[in-house]
C-alpha cells in the first residue's frame, strides 16, 4: 500500500487553512485486514528504525500531537508505537501546569522531558498549549505572572511563536528532529465521539462538563490552531494536518510520516574492530 503524507504538510505555499483542509478522506484501505497489514508493516519498520536510532546515538525524534478533544491522540500513540521497544520511547502528557511549572517560562516543563539521543519522545499536547488554550482563555495569563506584558495579546502570541521557532530550530541543530501532527477533527465527528463516551459506561470517565464548554469555543480554537501552525511549521520542524474523522486513516498517515522521517536520517550501526571481533570469537570458541 502506497501512502503519501505530503498533501498534509503545512508550508508557506500550503498554509494550514483549516476551513479548506479535509477532516475525512476516502478510505486508504479496502478492508480491515488491509489496514491491519499496512499498519503492522509500518510499525515493524518504525521499530527497526528506532533500534538503529539507538545504536547510532546521534539523533533523537520528538513527535508532538495536538488536537481538539476526542480527535484520537491517545489511540494514535498507542497503535503507531505499539511495536517500539519500551526502552526506546518516552511518552508524556501535559495537562494543566502545576505551581512549580508556572514559576518557570512556558517552555520549561516540556524541555525537561525532551528525548535523549537514540530515543523517540512523544508529547501528547505540549508547549503549544500556551498559544492555543491560553489564547482562547487569556485569563490564564494571570497565573503566569509575566513581568513585561507586550502592548497587545496579538504581540504576545507573536513573541511566543518566535520563541517556539527558536526552540525547535535549536533542537534540530543539536540532533533532535521534531515532527508535529494536528489531528483535524470535524465538530460533527467530535459530537458523535462524545455521545459514544456517554453511551458506554466504561468510557463515561473520559467526558466532563468542561468538554461541552470548550466545544463552544470551536471557532476560536480553529483560528488559534491555524495561526500557530502557520507561524511554526518550518522545513526542519514541520506540521502535518492529518484528517482525523477516520482514525485508521490517520494512524496510517502518521506511521508513514514517522517512518519517512527516520529513513531520511543518515542512521548507521557503529562498526566493530575486526581484529577485536576475531579475538572475541576465538576466546569464546576456546571457553
Amino acid at each position: 500500500m502506497k501512502l503519501d503524507p505530503s498533501p498534509f504538510l503545512v508550508s508557506a505555499k500550503h498554509p494550514a487553512d483549516l476551513d479548506a483542509r479535509p477532516t475525512k478522506l476516502p478510505s486508504l484501505y479496502d478492508k480491515k485486514g488491509d489496514y491491519e497489514d499496512a499498519l503492522a508493516d509500518r510499525v515493524k519498520r518504525l521499530s527497526k528504525l528506532q533500534q538503529n536510532l539507538y545504536a547510532d546515538d546521534r539523533y533523537a525524534l520528538l513527535v508532538i500531537f495536538q488536537a481538539m478533544d476526542a480527535a484520537g491522540k491517545d489511540g494514535a500513540i498507542r497503535y503507531v508505537f505499539s511495536g517500539v521497544n519500551p526502552q526506546g520511547i518516552q511518552v508524556f502528557s501535559f495537562k494543566q501546569p502545576s505551581a512549580e511549572e508556572l514559576d518557570h517560562d512556558f517552555l520549561w516543563r516540556t524541555t525537561t522531558r525532551l528525548p535523549e539521543r537514540g530515543r523517540i519522545g512523544v508529547f501528547n499536547r505540549s508547549y503549544y498549549e500556551e498559544v492555543l488554550v491560553v489564547r482562547v482563555h487569556p485569563e490564564f495569563l494571570g497565573s503566569e505572572r509575566l513581568p513585561d506584558q507586550p502592548e497587545s495579546l496579538d504581540a504576545l502570541w507573536q513573541q511566543r511563536y518566535a520563541s517556539i521557532r527558536d526552540h525547535e530550530a535549536h533542537l534540530h541543530r543539536n540532533g533532535t528532529r521534531v515532527v508535529k501532527f494536528y489531528l483535524h477533527l470535524s465538530p460533527e465527528e467530535q459530537r458523535d465521539r462524545f455521545m459514544a463516551r456517554l453511551d458506554e459506561p466504561e468510557k463515561n470517565w473520559k467526558f466532563s462538563g468542561g468538554d461541552l464548554e470548550e466545544r463552544k469555543q470551536w471557532p476560536a480554537y480553529r483560528r488559534a490552531y491555524a495561526d500557530a501552525i502557520d507561524a511554526t511549521s518550518t522545513p526542519e520542524c514541520p506540521w502535518y494536518v492529518i484528517p482525523a474523522d477516520d482514525k485508521k486513516n490517520a494512524r496510517l498517515l502518521i506511521a508513514e510520516t514517522l517512518v519517512r522521517t527516520l529513513e531520511s536520517l543518515d542512521l548507521r550501526y557503529p562498526e566493530g574492530d575486526p581484529d577485536a571481533i576475531q579475538g572475541y570469537r576465538a576466546a569464546l570458541q576456546g571457553a
